[in-house]
């Protein structure tokens, strides 16, 4: 079956900087999305500003190390606490990344990249379809940006996403950002980076930081033209998506991040 894309409209990361704001009103975006492994431990502040934040809005849960892509067995107890606030906080979506970060039982806390082969396809399918078991839904998982590229890759990285999204049954969270870093760090035409229209659940964008020699995708800035230029693309060829502005370096106000938000908006 095709993944259930949802009409969220367009959100916001919750960040920390920015809780008192959302504890105190009800800021003017569609909905949020939160950093999974933030709200694992269970009170604090973080989990009271998510359960007032649930109520007033759709969240999305968004994890950084379920490390679909390593070869160590996945965390048995990083499933149980992710499983867990899935059924505490109901999210509209959940979603990780394609890459891998574990290996010999250690983390390396970064997204690594994947050799885009059969044999890490048919390992990250079968990874997928495990924890979708677990949680009883689909999920979504997100191209990353990358710096380096494996010789052994036998086909582009947009197929390999494509292959595991249609192959595990889940969707795809399609980061506009990373697709042009990616691009110009290894030389390829972003608008030639296609996938499955129905399994794009959400887009990501985001700034970047130009360092001559290569991109990096930092979260840091304003969305730049040339990612505007690619979203709008992106929108014509796959409708309505939900929209996500992330920013995770040098965070401005509230207003400056809602206002790209709403800059989005106008050209979807």
């Amino acid at each position: 079956m095709a993944f259930a894309r949802l009409d969220l409209g367009h959100g916001i990361g919750l960040r920390s900087k920015h809780y008192g704001r959302f504890l105190s009103e009800r800021p003017a975006v569609d909905w949020v999305e939160a950093i999974s492994e933030n709200h694992f431990a269970p009170g604090g502040r973080p989990n009271a500003v998510l359960e007032k934040v649930r109520r007033d809005m759709p969240v999305v849960l968004h994890g950084v190390s379920l490390a679909i892509g390593s070869v160590d067995p996945l965390n048995a107890q990083h499933l149980r606490q992710l499983r867990a606030l899935v059924q505490r906080i109901e999210p509209a979506y959940v979603s990780d990344h394609l890459c891998w970060g574990r290996h010999g039982g250690f983390y390396a806390h970064d997204l690594l990249p994947l050799p885009f082969t059969e044999e890490a396809l048919s390992l990250v399918i079968d990874r997928v379809r495990t924890v979708q078991d677990v949680l009883q839904r689909q999920i979504m998982l997100e191209n990353v940006s990358s710096y380096i590229q494996f010789n052994e890759s036998t086909m582009p990285e947009w197929e390999f996403v494509s292959r595991v999204a249609e192959g595990a049954d889940c969707g795809i969270l399609l980061d506009i950002n990373n697709i042009y870093v990616s691009a110009r760090n290894h030389g390829f035409d972003p608008y030639e980076y296609v996938v499955p229209v129905d399994r794009v659940g959400q887009f990501h964008l985001a700034g970047h930081d130009d360092k001559g020699d290569y991109l990096l995708d930092n979260h840091g800035a304003p969305v730049a033209d040339s990612v505007w230029d690619l979203y709008k693309a992106a929108v014509k060829r796959y409708g309505h998506v939900p929209t996500l502005i992330e920013w995770d370096d040098q965070i401005p106000s509230l207003e400056v991040v809602i206002a790209e938000s709403e800059k989005a908006r106008e050209l979807s």
